[in-house]
Protein backbone atom coordinates (compact mmCIF):
# COMPACT_ATOMS: atom_id res chain seq x y z
CA UNK A 1 0.00 0.00 0.00
CA UNK A 2 1.56 3.37 -0.85
CA UNK A 3 1.82 5.95 2.02
CA UNK A 4 0.33 9.04 0.83
CA UNK A 5 2.67 11.38 2.91
CA UNK A 6 5.90 9.37 3.06
CA UNK A 7 8.93 11.02 4.68
CA UNK A 8 11.07 9.47 1.61
CA UNK A 9 8.96 11.19 -1.05
CA UNK A 10 10.89 13.54 -2.88
CA UNK A 11 7.36 15.82 -3.53
CA UNK A 12 7.20 16.39 0.26
CA UNK A 13 9.68 18.78 2.04
CA UNK A 14 11.31 16.88 5.05
CA UNK A 15 10.18 18.93 8.45
CA UNK A 16 14.03 18.80 9.26
CA UNK A 17 15.32 20.52 6.55
CA UNK A 18 13.54 24.21 6.92
CA UNK A 19 14.98 26.00 9.86
CA UNK A 20 13.05 29.37 10.24
CA UNK A 21 16.32 31.61 12.25
CA UNK A 22 14.69 35.07 13.10
CA UNK A 23 17.89 37.29 13.05
CA UNK A 24 18.75 39.23 16.11
CA UNK A 25 17.31 42.86 15.48
CA UNK A 26 19.92 45.49 14.86
CA UNK A 27 20.30 48.05 17.69
CA UNK A 28 19.38 51.33 17.28
CA UNK A 29 22.09 53.90 16.45
CA UNK A 30 21.35 56.94 18.97
CA UNK A 31 22.02 59.78 16.44
CA UNK A 32 24.87 62.10 17.96
CA UNK A 33 22.85 65.18 18.96
CA UNK A 34 25.45 68.12 17.03
CA UNK A 35 26.46 71.05 19.12
CA UNK A 36 26.53 74.09 17.46
CA UNK A 37 30.12 75.44 16.69
CA UNK A 38 30.14 78.64 18.49
CA UNK A 39 29.14 76.81 21.61
CA UNK A 40 32.52 76.71 23.82
CA UNK A 41 33.76 73.71 25.50
CA UNK A 42 34.73 75.78 28.71
CA UNK A 43 33.61 78.94 30.53
CA UNK A 44 35.63 82.10 29.95
CA UNK A 45 35.93 82.59 34.06
CA UNK A 46 34.88 80.38 37.39
CA UNK A 47 34.74 83.85 39.37
CA UNK A 48 31.72 84.27 40.98
CA UNK A 49 31.57 88.17 40.10
CA UNK A 50 32.60 87.96 36.95
CA UNK A 51 30.30 85.07 35.50
CA UNK A 52 27.25 87.02 37.29
CA UNK A 53 28.68 90.39 35.47
CA UNK A 54 29.22 88.60 32.16
CA UNK A 55 25.45 87.16 32.08
CA UNK A 56 22.43 88.37 30.40
CA UNK A 57 20.01 86.48 32.71
CA UNK A 58 20.88 85.22 36.14
CA UNK A 59 18.19 81.86 36.00
CA UNK A 60 18.18 80.87 40.09
CA UNK A 61 16.76 77.30 40.00
CA UNK A 62 14.43 77.29 43.55
CA UNK A 63 12.80 74.30 44.40
CA UNK A 64 12.30 75.87 47.99
CA UNK A 65 14.25 73.50 49.86
CA UNK A 66 17.48 74.95 52.19
CA UNK A 67 20.12 73.98 49.70
CA UNK A 68 17.63 76.88 47.24
CA UNK A 69 17.12 78.94 49.29
CA UNK A 70 20.93 79.27 50.99
CA UNK A 71 22.06 79.70 47.02
CA UNK A 72 19.21 82.56 45.93
CA UNK A 73 20.32 84.08 49.37
CA UNK A 74 24.28 83.94 48.60
CA UNK A 75 23.65 84.84 44.44
CA UNK A 76 21.55 87.48 45.50
CA UNK A 77 24.00 89.25 47.95
CA UNK A 78 26.34 89.15 44.88
CA UNK A 79 24.15 90.54 42.29
CA UNK A 80 23.37 93.63 44.41
CA UNK A 81 26.61 94.60 45.22
CA UNK A 82 27.68 94.53 41.65
CA UNK A 83 24.11 96.04 40.58
CA UNK A 84 23.18 93.39 38.37
CA UNK A 85 20.23 92.51 40.70
CA UNK A 86 17.52 93.23 37.73
CA UNK A 87 19.51 90.14 35.41
CA UNK A 88 18.11 87.68 37.94
CA UNK A 89 15.23 85.13 37.59
CA UNK A 90 13.72 82.67 39.61
CA UNK A 91 12.26 79.74 38.30
CA UNK A 92 10.30 77.18 40.46
CA UNK A 93 9.77 73.89 38.65
CA UNK A 94 5.93 72.85 39.75
CA UNK A 95 6.16 69.08 40.31
CA UNK A 96 2.38 69.06 41.29
CA UNK A 97 1.24 66.69 44.08
CA UNK A 98 4.66 65.00 44.18
CA UNK A 99 6.24 68.07 45.90
CA UNK A 100 5.08 69.12 49.48
CA UNK A 101 2.28 71.27 50.25
CA UNK A 102 3.18 75.04 50.09
CA UNK A 103 6.75 74.39 48.65
CA UNK A 104 5.95 76.91 45.26
CA UNK A 105 4.12 79.70 47.48
CA UNK A 106 7.13 79.67 49.61
CA UNK A 107 9.73 79.37 46.50
CA UNK A 108 7.89 83.06 45.40
CA UNK A 109 7.89 84.27 48.76
CA UNK A 110 11.49 84.15 49.39
CA UNK A 111 12.13 85.41 45.99
CA UNK A 112 10.02 88.35 46.67
CA UNK A 113 11.76 88.89 50.14
CA UNK A 114 14.88 88.91 48.40
CA UNK A 115 14.11 91.46 46.25
CA UNK A 116 14.00 89.50 42.89
CA UNK A 117 10.95 90.66 40.95
CA UNK A 118 10.89 88.24 38.29
CA UNK A 119 9.63 84.51 39.46
CA UNK A 120 8.61 82.36 36.83
CA UNK A 121 6.69 78.62 37.73
CA UNK A 122 7.36 76.13 35.01
CA UNK A 123 5.74 72.57 34.85
CA UNK A 124 5.79 69.57 32.15
CA UNK A 125 1.75 69.20 32.88
CA UNK A 126 1.71 65.31 33.59
CA UNK A 127 1.18 63.79 37.06
CA UNK A 128 3.85 62.21 38.36
CA UNK A 129 2.27 58.89 39.25
CA UNK A 130 0.38 58.80 35.86
CA UNK A 131 4.25 59.43 33.90
CA UNK A 132 5.32 56.02 35.83
CA UNK A 133 2.49 54.46 34.97
CA UNK A 134 2.99 55.69 31.10
CA UNK A 135 6.35 54.64 30.98
CA UNK A 136 5.45 51.12 32.36
CA UNK A 137 3.26 50.87 29.72
CA UNK A 138 5.68 51.72 27.12
CA UNK A 139 8.84 49.48 28.90
CA UNK A 140 6.39 46.42 28.79
CA UNK A 141 5.33 46.47 25.67
CA UNK A 142 8.90 47.15 24.23
CA UNK A 143 9.84 44.12 26.40
CA UNK A 144 7.56 42.27 24.87
CA UNK A 145 8.21 43.04 21.03
CA UNK A 146 11.74 42.43 21.78
CA UNK A 147 11.28 38.92 23.30
CA UNK A 148 8.83 37.74 20.32
CA UNK A 149 12.00 38.81 17.98
CA UNK A 150 14.24 36.47 19.87
CA UNK A 151 11.29 33.55 19.49
CA UNK A 152 10.95 34.04 23.43
CA UNK A 153 7.75 33.74 25.70
CA UNK A 154 6.70 37.63 25.94
CA UNK A 155 4.99 36.47 28.96
CA UNK A 156 8.18 36.00 30.52
CA UNK A 157 9.59 39.28 29.03
CA UNK A 158 11.79 41.03 32.00
CA UNK A 159 10.36 44.90 31.90
CA UNK A 160 13.05 47.64 32.90
CA UNK A 161 12.05 49.82 36.19
CA UNK A 162 9.51 52.73 35.61
CA UNK A 163 10.09 54.35 38.70
CA UNK A 164 13.28 56.94 38.74
CA UNK A 165 16.26 55.32 40.24
CA UNK A 166 19.79 57.07 40.47
CA UNK A 167 21.06 55.47 37.61
CA UNK A 168 17.58 56.68 35.70
CA UNK A 169 16.64 59.91 36.88
CA UNK A 170 14.03 60.96 34.02
CA UNK A 171 11.93 62.47 36.74
CA UNK A 172 14.59 65.39 36.90
CA UNK A 173 14.55 65.58 33.03
CA UNK A 174 11.33 65.53 32.12
CA UNK A 175 10.13 67.30 35.71
CA UNK A 176 12.58 69.93 35.86
CA UNK A 177 14.88 70.50 33.43
CA UNK A 178 13.22 70.24 30.32
CA UNK A 179 10.44 72.81 31.28
CA UNK A 180 13.08 75.04 32.75
CA UNK A 181 14.74 74.60 29.04
CA UNK A 182 11.33 75.90 27.68
CA UNK A 183 12.44 79.02 29.91
CA UNK A 184 15.49 79.61 28.63
CA UNK A 185 13.82 79.79 25.00
CA UNK A 186 11.68 82.80 26.40
CA UNK A 187 14.29 84.49 28.17
CA UNK A 188 16.62 83.71 24.90
CA UNK A 189 13.77 85.29 22.76
CA UNK A 190 13.44 88.73 25.04
CA UNK A 191 17.04 89.34 23.46
CA UNK A 192 17.20 88.44 20.61
CA UNK A 193 17.81 91.93 19.18
CA UNK A 194 21.15 91.67 20.87
CA UNK A 195 22.28 89.60 17.60
CA UNK A 196 24.48 87.23 19.50
CA UNK A 197 23.82 84.11 21.38
CA UNK A 198 22.50 84.87 24.99
CA UNK A 199 24.27 84.29 28.11
CA UNK A 200 22.55 82.63 30.67
CA UNK A 201 24.08 81.70 34.05
CA UNK A 202 22.22 78.99 35.71
CA UNK A 203 22.27 78.60 39.20
CA UNK A 204 21.62 75.43 41.07
CA UNK A 205 21.66 74.31 44.59
CA UNK A 206 24.07 71.07 44.07
CA UNK A 207 26.32 70.66 47.03
CA UNK A 208 28.99 67.69 46.96
CA UNK A 209 28.08 66.65 50.35
CA UNK A 210 24.72 65.18 49.27
CA UNK A 211 26.15 62.01 47.37
CA UNK A 212 29.61 61.06 45.54
CA UNK A 213 27.73 61.26 42.22
CA UNK A 214 27.70 65.51 43.28
CA UNK A 215 30.88 65.47 44.46
CA UNK A 216 31.91 64.55 41.08
CA UNK A 217 30.32 67.83 39.12
CA UNK A 218 32.57 71.27 38.39
CA UNK A 219 31.21 74.26 40.15
CA UNK A 220 31.26 76.03 36.81
CA UNK A 221 30.65 74.04 33.51
CA UNK A 222 29.17 74.78 30.08
CA UNK A 223 25.99 73.04 29.51
CA UNK A 224 26.46 72.10 25.57
CA UNK A 225 23.48 70.17 26.17
CA UNK A 226 20.88 72.84 26.94
CA UNK A 227 23.09 75.45 24.28
CA UNK A 228 22.73 76.04 21.21
CA UNK A 229 23.83 78.98 18.17
CA UNK A 230 20.99 80.96 20.04
CA UNK A 231 21.97 80.72 23.71
CA UNK A 232 25.11 79.23 25.64
CA UNK A 233 24.34 78.26 29.02
CA UNK A 234 26.79 77.70 31.81
CA UNK A 235 25.91 76.03 35.13
CA UNK A 236 26.78 77.30 38.37
CA UNK A 237 27.29 75.67 41.53
CA UNK A 238 27.69 78.42 44.13
CA UNK A 239 27.29 76.15 47.42
CA UNK A 240 28.62 73.05 45.74
CA UNK A 241 31.50 73.15 48.08
CA UNK A 242 29.48 74.29 51.46
CA UNK A 243 28.76 72.00 54.25
CA UNK A 244 25.04 71.75 56.01
CA UNK A 245 26.29 74.15 58.81
CA UNK A 246 27.46 77.08 55.95
CA UNK A 247 24.37 76.39 54.19
CA UNK A 248 21.84 77.03 57.35
CA UNK A 249 23.77 79.96 58.45
CA UNK A 250 23.11 81.48 55.06
CA UNK A 251 19.69 80.79 56.05
CA UNK A 252 20.10 82.94 59.27
CA UNK A 253 21.54 85.39 57.47
CA UNK A 254 19.24 86.04 55.22
CA UNK A 255 16.09 85.68 57.49
CA UNK A 256 14.38 84.26 54.66
CA UNK A 257 11.41 81.31 55.84
CA UNK A 258 12.45 77.64 55.38
CA UNK A 259 10.04 75.09 54.87
CA UNK A 260 9.00 73.40 57.93
CA UNK A 261 9.19 69.93 56.88
CA UNK A 262 12.86 70.76 57.57
CA UNK A 263 11.78 70.93 61.28
CA UNK A 264 9.70 67.68 60.89
CA UNK A 265 12.93 65.74 60.63
CA UNK A 266 13.34 65.75 56.67
CA UNK A 267 16.82 66.20 55.42
CA UNK A 268 15.45 66.82 51.68
CA UNK A 269 12.32 68.71 50.51
CA UNK A 270 10.78 68.94 46.86
CA UNK A 271 9.25 65.84 46.32
CA UNK A 272 7.73 64.28 49.28
CA UNK A 273 8.63 60.52 48.01
CA UNK A 274 12.10 60.84 46.17
CA UNK A 275 13.79 57.56 45.65
CA UNK A 276 17.27 59.31 46.61
CA UNK A 277 15.55 60.78 49.98
CA UNK A 278 16.78 58.43 53.32
CA UNK A 279 14.03 56.13 54.49
CA UNK A 280 13.35 58.56 57.77
CA UNK A 281 12.18 61.40 54.84
CA UNK A 282 10.00 58.78 53.41
CA UNK A 283 8.69 57.59 56.82
CA UNK A 284 7.73 61.24 57.48
CA UNK A 285 5.71 61.73 54.35
CA UNK A 286 4.11 58.82 54.81
CA UNK A 287 2.86 60.17 58.39
CA UNK A 288 2.52 63.58 57.08
CA UNK A 289 0.69 62.85 53.72
CA UNK A 290 -1.00 59.42 54.02
CA UNK A 291 -3.15 59.73 51.22
CA UNK A 292 -0.47 60.55 48.91
CA UNK A 293 1.21 57.57 50.24
CA UNK A 294 -1.65 55.81 49.07
CA UNK A 295 -1.60 56.35 45.69
CA UNK A 296 2.30 55.22 45.37
CA UNK A 297 1.30 52.02 46.89
CA UNK A 298 -1.25 51.75 44.26
CA UNK A 299 0.69 52.65 41.01
CA UNK A 300 2.96 49.85 42.86
CA UNK A 301 0.29 47.04 42.58
CA UNK A 302 -0.45 48.72 39.17
CA UNK A 303 2.48 48.29 37.59
CA UNK A 304 3.82 44.77 39.86
CA UNK A 305 7.40 47.07 41.06
CA UNK A 306 8.32 48.48 44.08
CA UNK A 307 8.85 52.25 44.29
CA UNK A 308 12.61 52.12 45.20
CA UNK A 309 14.70 48.77 45.12
CA UNK A 310 14.51 46.76 48.18
CA UNK A 311 12.14 49.31 49.77
CA UNK A 312 7.95 49.16 48.89
CA UNK A 313 5.78 51.94 49.04
CA UNK A 314 4.00 49.48 51.40
CA UNK A 315 6.42 48.87 53.79
CA UNK A 316 6.87 52.45 54.30
CA UNK A 317 3.49 53.07 55.17
CA UNK A 318 3.97 50.35 57.70
CA UNK A 319 6.58 51.86 59.39
CA UNK A 320 5.06 55.29 59.64
CA UNK A 321 1.85 53.50 60.88
CA UNK A 322 4.24 51.43 63.34
CA UNK A 323 5.46 54.83 64.47
CA UNK A 324 1.50 56.53 65.02
CA UNK A 325 0.57 53.47 66.72
CA UNK A 326 3.75 53.65 69.13
CA UNK A 327 4.65 57.60 69.68
CA UNK A 328 0.54 58.70 68.87
CA UNK A 329 0.03 61.46 66.20
CA UNK A 330 3.15 63.60 66.49
CA UNK A 331 3.06 66.91 67.43
CA UNK A 332 4.76 69.67 65.68
CA UNK A 333 7.96 70.35 66.80
CA UNK A 334 9.17 73.76 67.45
CA UNK A 335 9.92 76.72 64.46
CA UNK A 336 13.49 76.45 64.02
CA UNK A 337 14.39 72.74 65.59
CA UNK A 338 16.06 72.64 62.18
CA UNK A 339 18.31 75.73 62.02
CA UNK A 340 18.54 75.33 65.78
CA UNK A 341 20.50 71.36 65.17
CA UNK A 342 23.38 73.15 63.13
CA UNK A 343 23.80 76.50 64.59
CA UNK A 344 22.65 76.71 67.92
CA UNK A 345 19.60 78.24 69.74
CA UNK A 346 21.12 81.52 69.89
CA UNK A 347 21.37 82.12 66.29
CA UNK A 348 17.86 80.83 65.79
CA UNK A 349 15.97 82.92 68.11
CA UNK A 350 17.99 85.96 66.61
CA UNK A 351 16.91 84.67 63.19
CA UNK A 352 12.96 83.88 63.92
CA UNK A 353 13.03 87.72 65.72
CA UNK A 354 14.42 89.38 62.73
CA UNK A 355 11.88 87.54 60.87
CA UNK A 356 9.21 89.20 63.14
CA UNK A 357 9.90 92.35 63.19
CA UNK A 358 10.69 92.26 59.43
CA UNK A 359 8.44 90.42 57.78
CA UNK A 360 5.81 89.78 60.39
CA UNK A 361 6.21 85.82 59.42
CA UNK A 362 6.92 84.63 63.51
CA UNK A 363 3.66 84.94 65.75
Amino acid sequence: MDTLFSPSSPEIPQASAHVLVVPAPRPKRKRKRAVHPSVPFTPSTTVPDELLLDADWVVVSSSGGKDSQAMLSYVVRRAKALGVLHKVVVVHADLGRAEWAGTRDLAELQARLCGVRRFEVVSSGHDFLDRVETRHGKLKAKAEKEALERGEDPAQAEVAPAWPSSSARWCTSGEKRGPIHTLYTRLTDELAHLGRPVRILACIGQRAAESTQRAKLAEVEIDRRASNGRRHITTWRPVHTWNDRKVWREIARSRLPYHPAYDWGNRRLSCVFCVLGCNGDLVNGARRVPELAAAFARTETKIGADFKKGLSMREIIRRAEALEATEGPAARPPAGTAMAAHVGRAVTTKYRARQAVLYGLVA
